[in-house]
């Protein structure tokens, strides 16, 4: 099969076309014969040779694909030979067949192509494990989004308003600011020109917000606090500012705030097929009602990997990124 391969740690040119053997579905697994796949941040990393893949997953850079079941362990599994599925998985995405765990599976929804539906697993897995799971958004709270253009971004924005939060985001430009708007926030927040501080604590007549999803870190951190209601939750998946942060305690302590981090790759098929399950008794009749849509900014054909992540580094951007397989 031809597939992306990362020739050695570097810029984007050296993710180059290769020929790889099929691979090998495990027990549980489903091989898909994959129609799209979707361009994240940490395919970018490992393309550095900043994230190495967990032990045992592919070489091959690629988080989440859609296409069609082509063979695999039907046993213990509704799926079969023929069916549509979007699927999470630990690595090699961009090639044209992949095999993924039964369990990281979902039905392709319902008037969705398979590049839309490509678009899908990374974000909404992640969202939902952040937000929904770690920091426990409830009914009346409120969310912030940092980096609200981006992947994470549109998912997060559009999930939390289509189940009745008020959310707000931070973007680079007014232009960024206003298509966060657009997506269900209720206020976009430039952060070059607006300090997301100042603003949050307006909107939220000076009580804060309930839960941030940070994807920044570094020097972001202590003015989260300060903008974090009391009780309130920090959702901590990248670092893209930085790894280092100092922060007041004291406010910590007193206002009883949390402070999570997670990763989501290296966890164990179950526990992420738990979440397909929220996935898809929760979110996937909002996608099929409308009410959640993809949002997909270029698509790129297989051989045009390099391009895809150049455009990623230069977060010109407003949702996804997507490779065209098949």
């Amino acid at each position: 099969m031809r597939a992306v391969a990362i020739s050695q740690p570097g810029p984007a040119d050296v993710l180059q076309i290769a020929e790889r053997p099929m691979p090998q579905y495990k027990a549980g697994e489903l091989l898909i014969k994959v129609h799209a796949a979707g361009i994240n941040r940490p395919d970018v990393l490992q393309r550095l040779g900043k994230y190495a893949p967990p032990a045992g997953a592919s070489d091959l850079p690629g988080l989440e694909v859609a296409g069609e079941v082509v063979d695999g362990d039907f046993s213990n599994t509704e799926f079969k030979k023929g069916d549509l599925v979007c699927a999470l998985v630990q690595g090699g995405g961009y090639a044209e067949y992949c095999a993924a765990p039964a369990g990281q599976c979902l039905p392709l929804p319902k008037g969705l192509t398979a590049l839309e539906g490509a678009s899908l697993p990374e974000n909404f897995f992640t969202v939902w494990s952040n937000v929904f799971d770690r920091c426990a958004l409830a009914d009346g709270e409120t969310l912030l989004v940092q980096g609200g253009t981006s992947g994470i971004g549109v998912a997060a924005i559009q999930l939390a308003a289509a189940l009745g939060h008020r959310v707000f985001a931070t973007a680079g430009s007014d232009e960024k600011a206003r298509a966060c708007e657009a997506l269900g926030a209720e206020r976009g927040i430039n952060y070059r020109t607006e300090d997301f501080v100042a603003v949050v604590k307006e909107l939220t007549d000076g009580k804060g917000v309930d839960v941030i999803l940070d994807m920044v870190g570094g020097d972001y951190l202590p003015r989260e606090i300060d903008c974090l209601a009391d009780d309130g939750r920090i959702g901590l998946i990248a670092v893209q500012g930085g790894s280092k942060a100092t922060l007041d305690l004291g406010q910590v302590l007193r206002r009883r705030l949390s402070v999570s981090g997670s990763t989501l790759r290296p966890r164990p098929v179950a526990f992420k097929a738990a979440i397909a399950q929220h996935l898809r008794t929760t979110v996937w009749p909002l996608i099929e009602a409308g009410k959640i849509k993809p949002v997909i900014y270029q698509t790129f054909p297989l051989e045009k990997a390099n391009e895809a992540h150049a455009l990623m580094e230069a977060s010109t951007h407003v949702g996804k990124i997507m490779l065209q397989v098949a």
